[in-house]
């Protein structure tokens, strides 16, 4: 199971993951594909994410079960302690207007 999250996305990134993927609310994105399509549509995110920010989380065997990648700027950034992912709040005046990538 795949489920991305994007908010400020631009409407043509927004179209191209309603490809792949089925669009259960505005900018919620879910379905199941393989490691090599999920990371096709990463690479996607990335190219087109503009002023927006993102976060892909999908079905892994780690100890949650899970594991998930964030893109953009938000205030929360995945935090590893202890072999667990977990998700660490920036404090307002962190965030800047260049993506970032957390979580590789």
């Amino acid at each position: 199971m795949l489920v991305i999250v994007v908010e400020n996305a631009p409407a043509r990134l927004r179209g191209r993951l309603a490809l792949w993927l089925l669009e259960v609310r505005a900018g919620v994105y879910v379905g199941k594909v393989s490691k090599r399509v999920r990371e096709m549509i990463w690479n996607n995110l990335e190219k087109g994410i503009d002023n927006g920010n993102a976060v892909m989380a999908w079905s892994s065997n780690t100890e949650s079960g899970f594991d998930f990648m964030t893109l953009g700027a938000n205030r929360r950034i995945p935090k590893e302690m202890d072999g667990l992912k977990l998700v660490s709040f920036l404090p307002t005046d962190g965030l800047s207007d260049s993506p970032r990538v957390y979580g590789k």
